[in-house]
């Protein structure tokens, strides 16, 4: 290989040289205005070359935050509130336990507690990536009435940010139903509907539960449905959850067939694990994002138990019950990064210190309403979660 033996520009050395030249010259010719003539000619030279170069800069650094891509992001988050009444008796339904002679004593100092500590963390919920904004939507479950979603939006935080709410009035024998809150700056409502659940099997011909609030509206521009669901508890057998699911699978094809573009959210307390057969095979939500099919679904909690944690503890055992679970149109699936059109992003469980007792038999678990029977002035014994959407901004 040959050896580069060229030297490199350096233009501060050159003009040293050529002044040191000119100098010489001026002193032995005896004409000192040669010196000073030339002097200035390189100054001026001088000057200039620095004035373009720092020129070129700005226009390096314009062009280059002309490159810049800007991104907004939304948060889309669920809670289960964990019996928000009010204090009066709601005709028909079984709300006996939250009256001021009830099994809980249920008072107004009780409720307004109750609204304050629900609307922390709702106003918290979203805010570790979108300081001062939170999130755009939020399902919740677990709500008596109307009145106690009025009372919870007129809360300081949500008033603020300026919430509203969306309640349609269920058939469910306690009186609890889901709701959805949301920002109408970031979500602007196009319809609203509520799916019933319906029980197949002759002998729950009486029977009524909590059915699917589908909100249909808009989003960074995009068309988004979000269906907020509660199934069966735990106290049922997981025949009623895999219905569930079913029905939820049924919901969300009508509106794919609908709107093949349609970004869809579905949310709630399943009281199942991302992994049982209500999830995994009646609704279909996939574990992995590869594998999502076109028009199907995509659980991001799956590996979140798997690593173990989850949003509520029950003999000291995790599971995550309370999932949002996103359609295909929502999803990256080849690692593009092209955010042109509404794509997710990111998830999290939310958690505080202030959500869990610090002390106790219970020390760890979460921080609830009530506990053996004792008014703890806590929370609710689910952790709030959270998915983030991403889209490039104009």
């Amino acid at each position: 290989m040959c050896k580069d033996t060229s030297k490199k520009w350096n233009g501060k050395v050159i003009l040293k040289k050529v002044f040191m030249d000119i100098k010489y010259v001026a002193k032995n010719v005896g004409d000192t205005r040669i010196f000073c003539i030339f002097a200035a000619l390189l100054l001026t030279i001088m000057k200039k070359t620095i004035v373009f170069l720092a020129a070129m800069l700005l226009i390096g650094v314009a062009s280059a935050k002309a490159d810049e891509k800007k991104f907004s992001l939304y948060g889309v988050g669920f809670y289960n509130l964990e019996n928000l009444f009010d204090t009066c008796h709601d005709e028909g339904h079984n709300d006996y336990q939250f009256l001021p002679d009830g099994q809980y004593k249920w008072s107004g100092l009780k409720y307004s507690h109750k609204l304050k500590n629900m609307a922390r963390v709702l106003a918290e919920l979203g805010t570790d990536r979108l300081p001062g904004v939170g999130c755009a939507v939020i399902g919740v479950s677990e709500v008596e009435n109307a009145k106690c979603m009025e009372d919870l939006c007129n809360q300081e935080p949500l008033k603020a940010r300026g919430y509203k709410f969306i309640h349609v009035e269920g058939p469910d024998y306690r009186g609890v139903d889901c709701a959805l809150i949301y920002n109408p700056r970031l979500f602007q409502v196009r319809d609203v509907k509520l799916v019933p659940y319906v029980y197949i099997l002759e002998k729950d011909s009486a029977r009524n539960t909590r059915g699917f609030l589908t909100v249909s509206g808009t989003m960074a521009g995009e068309h988004v449905v979000v269906i907020v669901n509660h199934l069966p508890s735990r106290g049922a057998e997981s025949f009623y959850r895999e219905e569930g699911g079913r029905q939820l699978r049924i919901v969300k094809d009508s509106l794919v067939k609908a709107d093949p573009n349609a970004k869809i959210i579905i949310m709630g307390d399943m009281n199942d694990d991302p992994q049982d057969k209500s999830m995994a095979t009646s609704l279909g939500a996939v574990r992995k994002m590869k594998d999502v099919e076109k028009g199907g679904l995509w659980n991001p909690w799956w590996d979140v138990l798997v690593n173990g944690t989850g949003t509520l503890q029950y003999d000291g055992k995790w599971n995550l019950f309370d999932q949002i679970i996103l359609s295909q149109t929502l999803l990256d699936q080849k690692g593009k990064k092209d955010y042109k059109d509404l794509k997710y992003w990111n998830h999290q469980i939310f958690r505080r210190d202030y959500l869990f007792q610090k002390e106790g038999k219970y020390k760890g678990n979460t921080l609830r309403t009530h506990a053996g029977g004792v008014w703890l002035d806590g929370y609710s014994d689910h952790l709030p979660t959270v998915v983030y959407l991403i889209k490039e901004a104009k």
